[in-house]
């Protein structure tokens, strides 16, 4: 099955600002570090005449992604308000669901809402130790991986004169495929800055390149960024997604008049682009979110927020026009009066929580641990042990007091015949 790219909660995400530059995150750990998420969506028909069908656009509004299971982690949906109806790829291979909703139609008025929860177990990580020596040249890259993932395609626009000038430009007559990679880097770092302002819609490279300015996914895919220019060279590259566990985040935001809102806690969406670097495969390559700073460009790689345990990796954007889709989600949205609202959580699971965060406080999924049900069991145990010791002592007491009392006194009143 090919599922068309899902808005729930995927395109979404892409719709909010996805800059994480200020944000503590958490340390990498030396064992399996364990997380619950939560994904919270309602859909709202607030038109006068309209009806939201969820079948007339091939069920993208009943479809979710599984995440993606690999070296670096495993990721388990636990449960989900509606069941699972089938699983399949998507366009760009990402595992997607799609779910049995109670209802394929909502009326004027009505709404419908559902919670998705996954259990996520992130292992330790690194990548190779990389040097420009070690770097080997462009025509080491495998040839199936250029014809895959060099094309012109969805939001690449490899094809534009700007850009392809650019690229050639910073490329020159370099052929070690890192020490390219490190051009576009150092250039990108100097001469495109953040917006100040959220982006209510995702920019083409082209748009990116004239005002100098994007998010997060902007600089890892779009314009002269990463993934446009390493395509225009034939350098393998594409876009991935994933969500960083930040215990003190918060965020509330929404675009497109209010159409579209988002909370989230705990959690942050963050965007980057994996690229091939032969010897040593698919490296990731951060350009906002690396807190040892960009002073040596190859931190971009070596400390990429994927790297970090507390990022769990989500979708892949290899060929899917996202910035395209976010334009069509728009208007039908706005066009129909209809609105979407969610919220996503992130938490530690019960055996990793040591800094004080609340786990979800509701419907948490029922996926405690053997460990957990026995330590349950045994609290339990213990209390009516204890409850059962107080009230045996309790009746023993009692006895005793009986046993130890004196005898009557003699009747004084009573006379012997």
């Amino acid at each position: 099955m090919k599922s068309p790219s899902p808005i729930n909660p995927i395109l979404i995400i892409f719709l909010l600002n996805l800059s994480l530059q200020n944000f503590s995150v958490v340390q990498n750990e030396t064992e399996d570090v364990n997380y619950f998420l939560k994904f919270n969506v309602q859909y709202n028909n607030l038109s006068q005449d309209k009806i939201w069908n969820f079948t007339e656009r091939g069920d993208i509004d009943r479809t979710t992604g599984l995440f993606m299971n690999n070296s670096w982690q495993t990721v388990y949906l636990v449960n989900s308000t509606f069941p699972v109806e089938t699983k399949g790829n998507d366009e760009d291979d990402n595992s997607v669901a799609i779910l049995q909703f109670q209802k394929l139609v909502l009326q004027p008025g009505d709404n419908l809402n559902f919670t998705i929860w996954y259990h996520a177990v992130s292992n330790p990580r690194a990548i190779p130790y990389i040097t420009e020596t070690d770097s080997l040249n462009l025509t080491d890259i495998p040839q199936n991986l250029v014809d895959e993932y060099t094309l012109g395609e969805g939001p690449w626009q490899t094809g534009n004169q700007q850009l392809v000038s650019l690229a050639l430009h910073l490329k020159g007559s370099e052929t070690n495929v890192l020490k390219i990679v490190e051009n576009f880097i150092k250039w990108i770092k100097e001469h495109i800055s953040n917006p100040k302002d959220r982006h209510e819609n995702r920019y083409y490279p082209n748009q990116t390149y004239a005002p100098r300015e994007g998010d997060c996914d902007d600089q890892a895919m779009l314009c002269m960024h990463a993934v446009t220019l390493c395509r225009i060279v034939k350098i393998p590259a594409y876009l991935q997604v994933g969500c960083i566990y930040l215990p003190r985040h918060f965020d509330n935001a929404s675009v497109w008049n209010n159409h579209v809102s988002s909370v989230e806690r705990r959690i942050g969406w963050h965007g980057w682009a994996f690229i091939n670097v032969p010897p040593w495969g698919w490296l990731p390559v951060d350009l906002t979110f690396v807190p040892q700073g960009f002073e040596d460009p190859l931190n971009a790689i070596k400390h990429a927020a994927v790297t970090l345990q507390n990022t769990t990796q989500y979708i892949n954007v290899m060929h899917t026009d996202y910035v395209a889709a976010s334009l069509e989600e728009q208007k039908f949205l706005l066009n129909n009066g209809f609105y979407v609202h969610t919220e996503y959580e992130m938490t530690l699971d019960v055996k990793n929580d040591s800094d004080g965060v609340e786990h979800f406080s509701d419907e948490t999924p029922s996926t405690l641990s053997i460990d957990s049900w026995v330590l349950i069991v045994l609290i339990l145990l213990t209390i009516f042990a204890i409850f059962g010791s107080i009230l045996i002592s309790v009746r023993l007491r009692k006895r005793n007091q009986k046993l130890s009392l004196p005898p009557p006194p003699p009747d004084l009143n009573s006379q012997d015949d």
